[in-house]
């Protein structure tokens, strides 16, 4: 840990140093450098400022991104850059990488090892199970597995989150300002929840076993491809010299 912070530390200050192409390609090299230097968008972008050296995040408002799909990561960064996911901070670490620094990255926190899983300490609301009977409210337990692991492509783990980040997720959601879903399908099925609803939920899934990295790479496959086709923002920014 305290080489991979020195190494960490090196590049954060090494990135605030000369912008040409020759200086800035040592940064985009391989996930972990992007990660810990920002890669072309320097220091002040750097992922492991709040996501952690283990990608574990605050465990409060910033998610854990270690052992994630790559292919959900790296469709979040290209919904970053492209605006689809708003998000200030995480607009301008996104937009200076191009679509092989973000694929990079994603496959480096994908493979960062998570905490081994307990067992529910709670079992999950009723509303996760079941949705809401009489009412357009679907179970989230058909997307998102009984205990919060995924159900297939497009269908991420959200277990093991924090619940303050969950519940703001969720919120967005509902409200419209979040909006990178295929076919509006969470807007439309998070539309009908209260917000007591929404907090048992939240608070459930942090207690939640997470759930190991898909032995399928079907998913990273399936997101991969649908982020690659936004020429748009996978281009990234680019400083001069590039």
């Amino acid at each position: 840990m305290r080489a991979l912070l020195s190494s960490g530390l090196i590049l954060f200050a090494a990135a605030c140093s000369g912008t040409d192409s020759r200086s800035t390609a040592g940064f985009t090299a391989d996930g972990q450098v992007i990660a810990m230097s920002g890669g072309e968008g320097g220091a002040s972008n750097a992922c492991f400022s709040c996501h952690g050296l283990d990608g574990m995040g605050d465990g409060v408002s910033v998610p854990r991104l270690a052992g994630l799909d790559a292919g959900y990561l790296q469709k979040q960064l290209e919904d970053y850059a492209g605006r689809l996911r708003d998000d200030p901070a995480m607009y301008e670490a996104a937009r200076w990488l191009d679509d092989d620094d973000r694929r990079a990255v994603a496959a480096w926190y994908a493979a960062l090892p998570v905490p081994p899983g307990a067992a529910a300490t709670a079992p999950p609301p009723p509303v996760w199970l079941s949705g809401r009977p009489g009412a357009v409210v679907p179970a989230c337990a058909v997307c998102h597995d009984a205990q919060g692991q995924g159900v297939g492509p497009g269908n991420p783990a959200v277990a093991g989150q924090p619940a303050a980040y969950t519940l703001d997720q969720l919120r967005r959601w509902k409200t419209g300002g979040r909006r990178n879903d295929p076919r509006s399908v969470m807007s439309d099925a998070v539309a009908g929840l209260t917000e007591t609803e929404m907090r048992a939920i939240a608070a459930w899934l942090e207690t939640a076993p997470i759930a190991p990295p898909p032995a399928s790479d079907a998913a990273t496959a399936s997101a991969s491809a649908a982020a690659a086709a936004r020429p748009e923002a996978s281009r990234g920014v680019r400083r001069p010299g590039r």
